[in-house]
């Protein structure tokens, strides 16, 4: 990691969820080279995603089919749920997202299992305009879907939550059970 500070919220979070009876397997899916925390004003995602170890599609979809692969297969697991926080969460049986970045039409109308998504009002990469899209498009897809969104928060709130202030406190805490309701009820 580049960063001094390690960022162990994702961390935190797989935990609860097997504290909530999940078995949770957390692959690396930036291969050693995570996001920043607290990106400078000059950092550039497109940059990161498309850098030298790469961050898109490409690279990162065949660590998920192999972890999937490896659970069902080595590991016995009959269902497989997945959340992403800003990254996605396909091909899962079931799947939770909070504020999603980069969603895109076509990978919304072909999913094949359930969806359950934490947006926040205030965000510039799932901004209202995309949320009432897909919503239109899952609604055609025929899949249980659910799109919760909350009040008073920024892009990150489910991950980067700054618990100091309570609405921002609520809505990450909230967000959480959300996943979890939403697991219980589709896993």
């Amino acid at each position: 990691m580049r960063s001094a500070t390690r960022f162990i919220n994702v961390q935190l979070i797989a935990d609860q969820l097997a504290a909530n009876g999940y078995f949770v397997v957390m692959p690396d899916l930036f291969h050693g080279d995570p996001a920043p925390l607290n990106p400078p004003e000059d950092w550039d995602l497109m940059a990161w995603l498309k850098g030298p170890l790469g961050h898109l599609l490409e690279r990162v979809e065949p660590v998920v089919k192999a972890v999937f692969g490896e659970m069902k297969s080595a590991l016995g697991c009959e269902r497989v749920g997945a959340i992403g926080h800003c990254f996605g969460a396909g091909g899962a049986d079931a799947a939770y997202l909070a504020h999603p970045s980069f969603v895109e039409a076509d990978e919304l109308a072909a999913i094949k299992g359930s969806l359950s998504i934490a947006a926040a009002e205030n965000d510039s990469i799932f901004p209202a305009p995309k949320r009432h899209e897909s919503e239109e498009i899952l609604a055609q897809t025929g899949q249980p879907y659910q799109i919760n969104l909350f009040s008073g928060v920024e892009h990150g709130f489910a991950v980067r939550a700054d618990l100091s202030k309570p609405i921002i406190r609520f809505a990450k805490e909230a967000s959480f059970t959300q996943a979890v309701a939403w697991f219980n009820q589709h896993l």
